[in-house]
């Protein structure tokens, strides 16, 4: 864990590089893949902005309302703690928030640019995927999204006074002047489940039969190795959990059954 790349006076964070560079790396490879479909690249480009703004607003949206009285009590801002809804270089993005927010700023701009929805949709999904890859290692070296305790070969230790370490130290596992418990690298989990994923996607694009296929296959490939990574995770206070189930897990069940509909609607559309 390294949260802070640059400290020129305004401190640069690995997680915003990782993130920006997820951006870049996704757009670059749709844009590759949209003539494939028939789609000048230039298509998936001009999108960028809107998808940009979309997923930002809508993760950091979802992350505030899930997150409120954490926000609110933050010692940083004790006049002004609403100002820290906007310190998003720190963190503080909920995937599925940028999901669904990108996902509305798609619909948006294939309206105004007429385009076919769920052709465009197909480009970009496994653009996600590697995306998702680089925004996973940025939460790893922020130290964020950690796993639970456990003395697997592979596990990691955080160092002192990290947020990590700050929650053991309360349940007195941690020494005082030492680093966290070791736990398991979730964050590694799902970068390397969805770098997997990410071929897998690719490969099904060339093959697909029917348009909406690629992003329908996603939703439920992401849905699933959610709810298993989640089940390693440490970094939930009782208040966020219901039933032993996370608030991810809560949600990648309303994903998974999205992404059924949409692969049985759009695929009898299609022999239709």
């Amino acid at each position: 864990m390294h949260p802070i790349a640059l400290d020129l006076g305004w401190q640069i964070r690995w997680y915003g590089i990782l993130v920006a560079l997820g951006f870049l790396f996704g757009f670059w490879t749709a844009s590759r893949r949209a003539p494939l479909s028939g789609i000048h690249g230039e298509k998936v480009l001009d999108s960028g902005l809107w998808l940009l703004i979309g997923s930002i607003v809508g993760a950091r949206f979802l992350y505030v309302i899930s997150y409120w009285d954490n926000l609110m009590a933050n010692p940083l801002f004790p006049n002004a703690p609403w100002t820290e809804i906007f310190m998003v270089q720190r963190g503080g993005l909920v995937y599925y928030g940028g999901l669904i927010g990108a996902s509305l700023a798609c619909i948006a701009y294939c309206r105004v640019h007429k385009v076919l929805l769920f052709k465009f949709a197909d480009i970009l999904t496994p653009s996600i995927a590697l995306g998702y890859v680089f925004g996973r290692l940025g939460c790893f070296m922020n130290g964020c999204c950690y796993g639970r305790v456990c003395d697997l070969p592979w596990a990691v230790r955080y160092p002192h006074q990290s947020d990590v370490w700050q929650q053991h130290f309360k349940m007195g596992i941690a020494e005082p002047n030492g680093a966290s418990a070791p736990v398991h690298p979730t964050q590694i989990y799902d970068s390397l489940l969805n770098l997997g994923l990410y071929f897998g996607l690719s490969w099904l694009y060339r093959r697909k039969k029917f348009d909406g296929q690629v992003f329908a296959v996603y939703l439920l490939c992401y849905a699933i190795m959610r709810s298993f990574v989640e089940y390693f995770r440490g970094d939930y206070t009782a208040p966020h959990m219901h039933g032993g189930l996370t608030p991810a897990h809560l949600v990648s069940i309303g994903i998974f059954v999205t992404g059924i509909i949409f692969y049985v609607v759009l695929s009898r559309r299609q022999k239709a």
